[in-house]
């Protein structure tokens, strides 16, 4: 049998609450805005799979676009995004959002030299 991989944050869920939600329906998403209330700032990829639970949909389709926390407080406030299918998410979200959320770091660009 194999290992069981633990959770990050010690297997506990993340306790998020949604503060609002707005239906965007030219760019095919939902926007909203969340608190979450833990010890320690939670990582992007658990906020992500805990907004999937909430709005029942898969975590490809989920990008937290922002978490903020302020100085001295338990309280994290955040930004994201819900699309109707990932195809849009990728035409809509900037590269380095996607690759933010997902955890796979983009190629380095390098510069080419040009002779002349």
């Amino acid at each position: 049998m194999g290992q069981r991989i633990p959770r990050p944050n010690g297997g506990k869920k993340v306790k998020l609450d949604l503060t609002s939600t707005k239906i965007n329906q030219l760019l095919g998403r939902k926007e909203l805005k969340f608190r979450v209330d833990e010890h320690a700032t939670p990582n992007r990829i658990e906020v992500r799979r805990e907004i999937a639970v909430v709005m029942r949909t898969e975590p490809e389709k989920v990008i937290v676009r922002e978490l903020n926390t302020k100085s001295g407080s338990r309280v994290v406030t955040g930004v994201a995004h819900v699309y109707n299918d990932v195809a849009t998410l990728e035409k809509v979200e900037q590269k380095y959002i996607i690759a933010r959320n997902t955890g796979i770091k983009e190629a380095p660009k390098t510069k080419e030299k040009t002779t002349e």
